[in-house]
C-alpha cells in the first residue's frame, strides 16, 4: 500500500494558505511515470467508464477546467493523482488506508465500483468548494460503491477537508481545524468523529445506524468521544513497521518539545496505536517543510537507512515516506487572494527538487508533460529518476550536489513566484492572467531542466567513481 499524505490549515501554514500534499508511491518493485497537464471543458468526458472496474457514469455537462498530474501510460487509466479547476478547489487523490474484517463485513467493496484511477476525473471539475467536494464525492460512493478503501483530501483557500471510505458504500469526513496539520500514512486516520457537528463532520446518511447496527462502537462508555480509528481502522502488527512509524517521525518534526517522542519516558512511540491524527505545529509551516517531510527518511533517528556510523542494527527498519517508488509529490497551495499553485515533484524525494507551477492554464510546460514509455533526460520524470537512483548508490558522496540542487532550484523558482503573482493579481482580464501563468511556468520549467542536466552530471561523475573496475593509479 503506497503513499503518505500531509493536511496544512491555513493558520498553521507560513504564509496563510491551505496545504494538501501527497507522495504518490507505486508498489513494491514498480514505478509508474506521471506527467502534468491541463484538463479544458472540451477534453473532459461527458461519459466516463473506468478502465478498471468498467463502471460507467454519466458525467455533467459543465465541467470546468483543472490541472492535474495523471499517469504517463493510459493502459490502468487517468489516475490523475492530484489537482486544482477553476475555482481554486485542490483534491489529491487518494491515500490507500486500511479497515478490518468487521467493516468488510458489514459492508463488502464493490469489485465494479470506483477507485483511485477514478476519484479526481469524476469529482473535482464539478466542485466549488471543499466541503461540496466531500458531498459530491460521498454521493458517487454511496451510489456506485468502491473496490477499496481510501483517504482522499480537498482544500479550498478558506477550508481543508479529509474523506475516508469506510466498506463498500459508507464513508465520513473531517475538516482539518485552521491551526493544524494532520499526517496520514495509508492508515484509516481520524481519531474522533462528532455526529452532532455538520459543520466540520459529515458523512454517509445512515452512518451513525450503521456504527450501532454492526456494533462497530467500541467504546466502554457512551459518553467517551467516538474513535472511527478503532471502529473502522486496522490494528495489524504489520501497521508497526508500515505505517505507524511515518506518522510518528512527522509529529516528532513539526512537534519536537510537545511530547517525548523516545526513551523509557516516550509518550509516542514509532509503533503507538494512538498517535494524534492532527497537532498545532510548534512554528508554522512553508512548502519547503513540506517537502522536507515527505521525503522523510527518519534521519536523527537510528531507523535512518542512509546511516553510516554508530550502531546501525536498527537502520531501515520501518518503511521510510521518501522511498524509492515515489513517482510524484504534488502540494496543492490554495489562496483567497493569490493564484494557486501545484508544487510538482518527481521520483524518490530525498534526491529530488520541488518546483511551483501556476494551474489557471490552458496547457503544461513540455518538461513536466511530455513523460515518455522510454527513458529520456528531455523529461523531468525520468531525469529525475536517474539523479535519484544514481545519488542513492553513493549517498556520502552527491549529498553536496543534492542539496546546492535543492536549494538552487528553490531560490530560482522562489524569484519567479515573487516576479510573476503581483502580476497575475493585478491583470487586467483572465485572458491575461492566464499568460502570465504560462509564462511564468515555462521560465519555472527551464531553469529546472538547467539545474536538473547539471546535477545529473554530477551525480553520475560521482557514481563513476565508485565503480568496481577503478583503479588509483593513473596514467593521464
Amino acid at each position: 500500500m503506497p503513499c503518505t499524505t500531509l493536511l496544512v490549515g491555513k493558520l498553521a501554514s507560513a504564509d496563510g494558505s491551505t496545504l494538501i500534499a501527497r507522495n504518490s508511491d507505486s508498489g513494491a518493485g514498480s514505478y509508474t511515470p506521471k506527467k502534468f497537464v491541463a484538463v479544458l471543458p472540451q477534453d473532459q468526458p461527458r461519459s466516463y467508464t473506468s478502465v478498471i472496474s468498467k463502471v460507467t457514469i454519466e458525467l455533467p455537462d459543465d465541467p470546468m477546467p483543472y490541472a492535474c498530474v495523471p499517469n504517463a501510460m493510459k493502459d490502468e487509466g487517468e489516475w490523475a493523482s492530484a489537482g486544482i479547476n477553476a475555482a481554486n478547489v485542490a483534491m489529491t487523490a487518494t491515500e490507500t488506508i486500511t479497515s478490518n474484517p468487521r467493516v468488510q463485513g458489514a459492508d463488502p467493496l464493490v469489485k465494479g465500483g470506483i477507485g483511485e484511477e477514478d476519484l479526481v476525473t469524476i469529482v473535482l471539475p464539478y466542485v466549488r468548494t471543499a466541503k461540496e467536494g466531500c458531498l459530491r464525492l460521498g454521493s458517487l460512493l454511496e451510489q456506485y460503491g468502491t473496490y477499496e478503501m481510501n483517504g482522499i483530501g480537498f482544500c479550498d483557500g478558506k477550508d481543508v477537508w479529509w474523506l475516508e471510505t469506510i466498506g463498500g458504500h459508507h464513508w465520513m469526513a473531517r475538516r482539518l481545524p485552521d491551526d493544524a496539520y494532520a499526517v496520514i500514512p495509508n492508515q484509516l486516520g481520524l481519531d474522533f468523529f462528532d455526529f452532532s457537528d455538520p459543520e466540520n463532520f459529515i458523512g454517509s446518511e445512515d452512518l451513525e445506524t450503521f456504527v450501532k447496527d454492526n456494533s462497530l462502537d467500541l467504546r466502554m462508555d457512551p459518553e467517551e468521544p467516538f474513535n472511527p480509528r478503532d471502529a473502522f481502522g486496522s490494528h495489524d502488527d504489520s501497521d508497526h513497521t508500515y505505517n505507524t512509524p511515518r506518522a510518528w517521525w512527522v509529529l516528532k518534526e513539526l512537534n519536537p518539545n510537545s511530547f517525548a517522542w523516545t526513551g523509557p519516558e516516550a509518550d509516542f512511540t514509532p509503533d503507538s496505536n494512538d498517535l494524534p491524527w492532527c497537532l498545532v505545529p510548534e512554528k508554522k509551516i512553508t512548502v519547503e517543510d513540506v517537502k522536507y517531510i515527505l521525503s522523510g527518511h527518519y534521519q536523527g533517528t537510528p531507523f535512518d537507512p542512509y546511516l553510516h556510523h554508530g550502531d546501525t542494527s536498527m537502520a531501515g527498519a520501518f518503511r521510510t515516506i521518501g522511498i524509492n517508488r515515489t513517482d510524484y509529490l504534488g502540494c496543492c497551495q490554495v489562496k483567497t487572494d493569490a493564484p494557486s499553485i501545484l508544487w510538482l515533484a518527481y521520483a524518490s524525494n530525498p534526491f529530488n527538487v520541488m518546483v511551483p507551477f501556476y494551474t489557471d492554464i490552458t496547457d503544461t510546460p513540455a518538461y513536466v508533460r511530455d513523460t515518455t514509455e522510454t527513458v529520456s533526460t528531455d523529461s523531468f520524470y525520468w531525469t529525475s529518476r536517474m539523479i535519484a537512483a544514481m545519488a542513492d548508490a553513493c549517498d556520502r558522496e552527491s549529498a553536496i550536489f543534492i542539496e546546492r540542487y535543492q536549494n538552487t532550484v528553490g531560490g530560482r523558482c522562489r524569484r519567479i513566484l515573487n516576479e510573476y503573482t503581483p502580476q497575475i493579481q493585478s491583470a487586467a482580464d483572465e485572458g491575461k492572467a492566464v499568460q502570465l501563468c504560462m509564462k511564468a511556468n515555462d521560465k519555472v520549467a527551464a531553469v529546472t531542466k538547467e539545474e536538473a542536466e547539471k546535477c545529473l552530471g554530477e551525480v553520475l561523475k560521482a557514481l563513476s567513481n565508485r565503480m568496481k573496475n577503478a583503479f588509483s593509479r593513473s596514467d593521464a
